[in-house]
């Protein structure tokens, strides 16, 4: 039990998340589909959060002063990009979570749907199903085939 309590706050962590999460479980030799269940929710835990909290806590940065201005930057690049985006950006929260490479996961996809100012009903399922798209994908690289249904 301790172990699954380790992968569902791995995946909670920035970076890392569920992709290293799943490794972990690997490693551990826990059976696989605990593991994805454990992962996916903890991975997708903080992000109704991050949604909701992100943009303001970026606007609160960018009043600050002497870097205040990279935050706004930030916030402007990201209202720009909502006014370009059409009725792709949900797939593109998807494929943008689902895919494992080093800085696409559930956290910055939160960051890139509250700057886009998306609602998070929408958001929370295009950013779940990634994560379980993800995790499928990291069960295999990281449990191999054989050993899914073990």
């Amino acid at each position: 039990m301790e172990n699954y309590l380790h992968i569902f706050l791995i995946s909670m962590v920035p970076f890392v998340e569920l992709r290293g999460a799943m490794i972990y479980a690997a490693v551990a030799e826990m059976p696989f589909l605990p593991s994805l269940i454990c992962c996916v929710l903890g991975n997708i835990f903080p992000v109704p959060f991050l949604i909701k909290f992100s943009k303001g806590i970026l606007t609160y940065l960018s009043k600050l002063d002497k870097i205040g201005w990279i935050f706004q930057k930030i916030i402007d690049r990201g209202n720009k990009k909502a006014l370009q985006v059409g009725s792709w950006e949900l797939l593109g929260l998807f494929f943008f979570v689902a895919f494992p490479i080093p800085g696409t996961g559930a956290w910055t996809a939160s960051l890139v749907a509250a700057l886009l100012q998306l609602r998070i009903k929408k958001c929370l399922v295009a950013i779940g199903l990634g994560v379980i798209a993800c995790g499928i994908i990291m069960g295999l690289l990281s449990f191999g085939i054989p050993n899914l249904f073990i």
